[in-house]
């Protein structure tokens, strides 16, 4: 079903601006950014997403906003990214936990040339399906399944997917718009029958994120971008016309299984994440343990600490003026999130 424009959020879930303070931009998307902060003194991710410019484009961006809020107030779950708060006054925020050890494709790239271990592989894929499982349950379709939307804690031992943004609620009659996640990860029903005009619809359901799936576990198992050497758009083309796939020949056969009928071309054949959850942890019994099973950190956090010279640390703590001396503490309560909006624009 499709949601309501307007905003409506539970009051336990309203963010007061007057507690938000904006520091460094640690990300960013084609509608929005996303901040390190500060929220009643807990460290948090804030993202702000741009309503858009023309009236179409606003009520376009505060409906997605809308749904992507209400899924994050009803669906919690380890391995999804805790939901904070939000508001649209004066801006549309988005508050989540902040996770410190970096999206999965930034840690996959800082590995690169060595892989991750098959276990490790296999234990963050785990992660992945059990948050794609939760979703599930409650009939969302992430739609967005890729490295970029899984982020990893400080300790790298735990994968969270984020962003709902093209998240959709699922019904058996339900004929959804052709808006789209990334092409290379992208199942090929949601383009391949014929080219969509905008806003036209088309039928798929929850298992456009299985495909996803096999995609980021391939990529998992051989840290190499799958369809090497095609662009976004030569890699859907080659998955939708073609059948083409990338190569399951050098992954463990019962591993390989998993991949492969993830990925299949007819959706009713590709397991659904109940089922996935249950092959991974089949094959991580039959595998035994290694020495170590979590990489050492490649890279440490950007993120762990607010340095004084780090752009938009002054919204996070008491600035001082030309003389040294401490703004009057009201005028710095009344600022609070607008003053930090205005030099973030």
């Amino acid at each position: 079903m499709e949601i309501n424009n307007e905003f409506h959020l539970d009051s336990k879930w309203l963010i007061d601006p007057k507690h938000l303070f904006v520091g460094p931009r640690i990300g960013e998307g084609a509608h929005a950014k996303v901040y390190e902060g500060k929220y009643k003194n807990q460290t948090v991710a804030i993202k702000i997403v741009h309503r858009g410019d023309t009236p179409e484009e606003i009520a376009k961006r505060e409906g997605r906003f809308a749904r992507e809020v209400s899924m994050l107030s009803r669906v919690q779950h380890k391995n999804l990214v805790k939901f904070i708060g939000a508001c649209n006054v004066p801006v549309m925020v988005i508050v989540t936990e902040l996770l410190l050890g970096g999206s999965l494709r930034k840690f996959l790239v800082n590995l690169r040339p060595r892989g991750l271990e098959t276990r490790v592989a296999v234990s963050y894929a785990l992660d992945i399906a059990r948050a794609m499982e939760c979703l599930h349950s409650h009939r969302i379709i992430h739609r967005d399944l890729k490295p970029e939307n899984l982020i990893l804690t400080a300790d790298h031992k735990t994968v969270k997917l984020v962003d709902f943004g093209l998240a959709r609620e699922e019904s058996v009659t339900e004929m959804m718009t052709a808006e789209t996640g990334t092409y290379r990860w992208m199942a090929p029903e949601l383009y391949s029958t014929v080219t969509l005009r905008h806003g036209e619809k088309k039928h798929y359901n929850h298992k456009v994120d299985s495909y996803s799936f096999a995609i980021v576990l391939w990529e998992l198992i051989h840290n190499r971008l799958p369809f090497e050497g095609m662009s976004n758009l030569q890699a859907a083309y080659a998955a939708a016309f073609k059948n083409v796939r990338p190569s399951a020949e050098d992954i463990p056969e019962d591993l390989a299984l998993i991949v492969t009928s993830c990925w299949k071309e007819d959706p009713n054949a590709r397991p659904n994440f109940s089922q996935i959850v249950q092959m991974l942890l089949h094959y991580l019994s039959t595998i035994s343990p290694p020495e170590h099973m979590i990489p050492s950190r490649m890279f440490s956090s950007e993120n762990k600490v607010l340095p004084p010279e780090s752009p938009g640390t002054s919204s996070l703590m008491a600035m001082h003026n030309d003389t040294g001396d401490k703004p009057d503490e009201n005028i710095q309560e009344s600022r609070g999130c607008l003053f930090c909006f205005h030099h973030c624009f």
